[in-house]
């Protein structure tokens, strides 16, 4: 380089490349850290800049191939122009010393220091320099297409497919993370989420109202019975059989017998006029699919049956609902668990009792993958159906049986491991 160049000169320009460095350095960090799912976002908004930098970040190999193109070019003509200025200030014995001071100030203020700023705020760095480098790319592309062209071919060489760009789809179990980490999510909006995910994972047998819990109407039972179960019902629609649920005849909407109810000249003709096909479902189907299956036929109410045909229970759209956004205030019906608070550290509760409804209700952590009434998971540990009496311990919840019959357990005592708040069902007090 010639002599004439002023020392000032070589160490402002030196300075410059240094910045270029820096920059190079701490872009590229920035672009690779964007959260992909934010940045669709923002691009399918409108926002330029974010629509550039996802476009650059589909072919990450010319990106990364122009940022390293920059950063190396800076870095050589620092290395070059700092050989000048030792050899200027202090011969050829200098050269070593000022080899080792640059490589010193590249490490911490051309790579440390930009690439941790960048991490900590990638998009503040990356979608501004998205600007810079769409018109970059564009310019380059030749000599960029040239070193894409040369590293592809290594990848081939090392059992790399370049061409087939890494998927940006998230599993179900990164998403739940996704959703309990993102910190931007109320609870409550997280809780539900999480139940949509969990919604694959849960049938409608686990849900469902069981059979022995199901109301309707039994066409063998006096006329005057039925019309005043029709009368008092909570619920919109009702089975109705004949003797038995297994010898189902179909479901009757209370809305299209309002009428007639209400002039009291409803009778069983014109109530069997109005029955609509019953719809059955096997035991064993995923809540996410039953859900479009409801959507689809319209249909808000379907019998749950076993490989014989069986009926075991009733699954509502209602039911699956519930198990999204949990409990509503006052919902009654066959699904309500009977629970009484016993004392400050205990409650009484039907064996009968649904696990997954009971942990739902009262913040308890049963396990759910086994039978799906307490009942169920306390005669599957002990093996045998015990004695009124007996304790017993279930998953860290101490239990004591209260009154038994010779089929199963009727109620029980339960005392939860640690004190916890006031569930949110209400309790008789006992």
């Amino acid at each position: 380089m010639n002599d004439d160049v002023p020392l000032g000169l070589l160490l402002g320009l030196l300075i410059v490349l240094l910045f270029f460095s820096a920059f190079f350095s701490g872009t590229e960090t920035a672009l690779m850290r964007l959260n992909r799912f934010r940045l669709r976002s923002r691009a399918r908004s409108g926002h330029r800049a974010a629509r550039l930098a996802e476009t650059m970040l589909q072919r990450p190999d010319r990106l990364i191939g122009l940022i390293l193109l920059g950063n190396n070019t800076v870095n050589l003509a620092a290395a070059a122009i700092t050989t000048v200025i030792a050899l200027r200030l202090g011969g050829e014995n200098a050269i070593w010393a000022g080899t080792a001071i640059l490589t010193l100030v590249i490490l911490i203020f051309a790579e440390a220091v930009p690439k941790t700023f960048a991490a900590y705020n990638p998009s503040r760095v990356a979608l501004p320099a998205a600007l810079i480098y769409y018109p970059m790319l564009k310019i380059a592309y030749p000599l960029i297409w040239l070193i894409g062209l040369a590293s592809n071919s290594i990848l081939r060489l090392l059992g790399q497919n370049p061409s087939k760009a890494s998927s940006s789809s998230l599993s179900t179990d990164e998403l739940r993370t996704l959703v309990r980490e993102g910190g931007t999510v109320p609870e409550r909006h997280q809780n539900m989420l999480l139940s949509v995910l969990d919604l694959g994972e849960t049938t409608v047998d686990d849900v469902m109202v069981p059979r022995q819990e199901i109301l309707g109407i039994d066409l063998d039972e006096p006329w005057k019975e039925t019309l005043l179960l029709i009368k008092n019902s909570q619920h919109t629609c009702l089975p109705v059989f004949r003797d038995d649920i297994d010898n189902i005849k179909g479901f009757i909407r209370i809305r299209n017998i309002l009428e007639e109810l209400n002039k009291d000249t409803l009778d069983e003709p014109r109530l069997l006029e109005n029955l609509e096909e019953p719809y059955f479902v096997p035991e064993g189907t995923p809540l996410n699919k039953q859900l479009f299956n409801f959507q689809n036929l319209k249909n808000r109410f379907a019998f749950v049956v076993d490989e014989y045909g069986d009926i075991q229970g009733l699954i509502t759209t209602e039911d699956i609902v519930r198990e999204i956004v949990g409990e509503f205030g006052a919902d009654p019906g066959p699904t309500d668990v009977e629970i009484t608070k016993d004392s400050e550290r205990s409650y009484v509760v039907d064996a009968s009792a649904n696990v997954r409804q009971l942990n739902r209700l009262m913040s308890w952590n049963f396990p759910t993958d086994g039978p799906k009434t307490l009942n169920g998971l306390i005669v599957e540990q002990l093996e045998t159906i015990p004695n009124s009496g007996t304790g017993v311990t279930v998953a860290d919840y101490p239990i004591e049986i209260l009154s038994t019959t010779e089929h199963g357990i009727k109620k029980v005592r339960v005392f939860p491991p640690s004190p916890r708040t006031e569930p949110k069902l209400r309790l008789a007090e006992g």
